[in-house]
């Protein structure tokens, strides 16, 4: 019988500098905790525990061809992460819409290495707070939003 949900995997374009973007997206923005990875996958995936939960997040290398075309990068497929309250909901898109903005807005001359992990790992999409999500609207619907990371994963926000 089924239980729970363990983890969940999502796909970065295959790179060493992509593991570093997960850690400052998922990490930091997030705040979702950095776990060790198998040794013998040390490089190519990076593992983040969601809470106290025992749920993580799997990020791993996908297929430039194919996982990270214009079309694949609109896909509707996505996890949905669930906050403690309506408060923390929107303390996080605060900082997720905090991190767009300023990822957008930030120039590349002259930048150091932690000026271009912050610019390269915003998130490509972010539901500006006090605005209507971006998802299928209806009484139905809980409170929620919507960003895309910086590889194009949809995710979703909710209490």
């Amino acid at each position: 019988m089924i239980t729970g949900l363990h983890h969940v995997n999502i796909i970065i374009p295959p790179s060493p500098s992509s593991l570093e973007l997960a850690d400052c997206f998922y990490g930091q923005t997030l705040r979702l905790t950095p776990r060790p990875v198998p040794a013998a996958q040390e490089g190519r995936l990076a593992w983040f525990d969601i809470g106290s939960s025992g749920q993580q997040l799997h990020v791993a290398f996908g297929r430039e061809d194919v996982d990270f075309t214009e079309s694949a990068r609109k896909a509707t497929r996505h996890p949905c992460f669930r906050l403690e309250s309506l408060g923390k909901l929107r303390e996080l898109q605060e900082r997720v819409w905090f991190h767009f903005s300023q990822g957008r807005l930030l120039g590349q001359e002259g930048e150091g290495p932690q000026e271009r992990i912050n610019r390269e790992s915003a998130p490509m999409e972010c539901d500006e707070p006090g605005k209507l999500n971006s998802g299928a609207q209806g009484p139905e619907y809980p409170t929620r939003f919507f960003a895309r990371d910086f590889a194009g994963n949809r995710l979703e926000f909710t209490v």
